[in-house]
């Protein structure tokens, strides 16, 4: 719960602090607060209490002033987290954004359309698995269709044939971060970790998860460090190009970092409605651009904000 803080005037230092500019100053000795005293008084008397009713208390001697302090509900370890944003937007501003444009620049693009569409093949099996936990048998099927036909037509998911026309089955990004929000486990705190980036306890687990599921359940090659360094590499590059707009107006904002975090948890919990065919209106959550149809991940992370799971999908298979 927020801290209330309480701020106590006396009605002569309020007198004093309200005087009419330019008026001649009364002696200390008669210093009056009585019209100050009337009028609270006089206002609290237009409304004289019903029968039986007990009077209010008279307060005219103090104004009390109620307001809270502290990190916000959401996010208790606001200034840690703060500070850890900073951070990594420095790193993201000297390192990772340079070889995000040289990567966009130096390769053709069918060939960065390649890399991306392998990375998206390699998540298929996660979205079905937790569509089926879900409940959403034909989802499942759609994910492990589309992982069939693109790792055979496609050339190991270098093509995305089944999203083209005459086939058309849709990408549907899902994760164990999501199933746990469809059964109505909360985020969570928020965090911003050094190299995650912008999460939250429900999501970061979900995210470990995710990325350990081949390497458990398939081998090798997925349990070697370069294929996860390679995966997370081509993923982050992909999406801080991707959302780079949407990047440079969080941190052209007045506080980057609440933006990045309220837009963050947003997105989170419109792709948990839109999981349980909830409909969210603006007055429930703060307005932001709906996602892509059929789309229920969280806002992209940058390449620094993928290191750290990097790190951690080689350990688990160790």
């Amino acid at each position: 719960m927020p801290n209330l803080a309480f701020l106590t005037v006396s009605q002569p230092l309020l007198s004093a602090a309200l005087a009419v500019p330019g008026a001649p100053a009364l002696p200390a000795t008669d210093y009056q607060v009585a019209p100050l005293t009337w009028s609270l008084q006089a206002a609290a008397q237009t409304q004289p209490p019903a029968e039986g009713e007990t009077p209010p208390e008279d307060n005219s001697g103090e104004i009390v002033v109620e307001g809270e302090y502290g990190p916000p509900a959401g996010d208790p370890a606001e200034q840690l987290n703060a500070t850890s944003y900073r951070i990594t937007q420095a790193v993201d501003d000297a390192v990772i954004e340079p070889i995000a444009y040289a990567y966009r620049d130096g390769l053709p693009e069918p060939i960065r359309d390649g890399l991306g569409n392998v990375v998206r093949n390699l998540g298929e099996p996660s979205n079905a698995l937790n569509f089926l936990l879900q409940g959403k048998v034909g989802k499942a099927f759609g994910s492990l269709g589309r992982l069939a036909i693109n790792s055979t037509l496609g050339i190991g998911g270098l093509i995305d044939i089944a999203g083209k026309p005459g086939i058309g089955i849709p990408y549907r990004r899902n994760g164990f971060a999501n199933t746990a929000g469809f059964y109505g486990v909360g985020p969570g705190p928020y965090l911003y970790l050094p190299v995650t980036g912008a999460t939250s306890l429900r999501d970061i687990i979900g995210s470990t998860l995710d990325q350990a599921l081949l390497p458990f359940a398939v081998g090798k090659p997925f349990n070697k460090p370069a294929y996860a360094a390679t995966y997370f590499v081509v993923n982050g590059l992909d999406q801080r190009l991707e959302f780079d707009a949407e990047l440079a107006e969080i941190a052209a904002s007045d506080d980057p970092y609440a933006v990045r975090r309220d837009t963050y948890l947003a997105k989170r919990a419109r792709a948990i409605a839109e999981l349980k065919g909830e409909v969210v209106g603006e007055e429930a959550l703060d307005p932001e651009p709906p996602l892509e149809t059929g789309t229920t991940d969280a806002p992209p992370l940058s390449l620094i904000e993928q290191v750290q799971l990097t790190a951690r999908s080689g350990a688990a298979t160790r």
